[in-house]
């Protein structure tokens, strides 16, 4: 009850001044949550000055607000990933998919050797002899998927 109390005290400064702690900590811990707490505070704050509300609509309101926008943030900021001049730095068998090249050793129980670049690759597909030309089909790993180039 010491909250509601503090809230019927102060009023709707109540709201502001704990939007803006709720800011404040969005600075120590980031993390985007505390940000849009903050803000539904704050204008919860600011509605409540305008018009008076009982504390359970103002508990309602910060509620409310609360979740629809850390729930539009998180659906709006899903799957943008920033654009890299290195899509594939991280994932570099993908970066060979779909070029072709020249076996090294062959392939022999399912698994064989190229070199590409700077590096000599395992490589998985089917029974194959040393100086066949292969395309890339795909990578699990670090391990490369061939097939045979007529």
């Amino acid at each position: 009850m010491d909250i509601v109390n503090l809230i019927a005290s102060y009023g709707p400064w109540a709201w502001v001044v704990a939007g803006v702690i709720f800011l404040a900590l969005e600075l120590v811990v980031p993390g985007g949550i505390m940000l849009w707490l903050g803000v539904a505070g704050i204008i919860t704050g600011l509605a409540t000055l305008f018009q008076p509300l009982g504390w359970p609509l103002q508990f309602l309101l910060f509620g409310g607000l609360s979740l629809v926008l850390i729930v539009g943030w998180l659906r709006f900021s899903k799957g943008r990933e920033a654009p890299t001049a290195n899509p594939f730095l991280n994932r570099r068998a993908e970066r060979f998919v779909g070029q072709e090249a020249v076996l090294d050793e062959p392939i022999q129980g399912g698994f064989g050797r190229v070199s590409l670049d700077d590096t000599i690759w395992r490589v998985a597909g089917p029974d194959l002899p040393a100086g066949q030309r292969i395309r890339i089909t795909g990578a699990e790993g670090a391990v490369l998927k061939v097939e045979a180039v007529s």
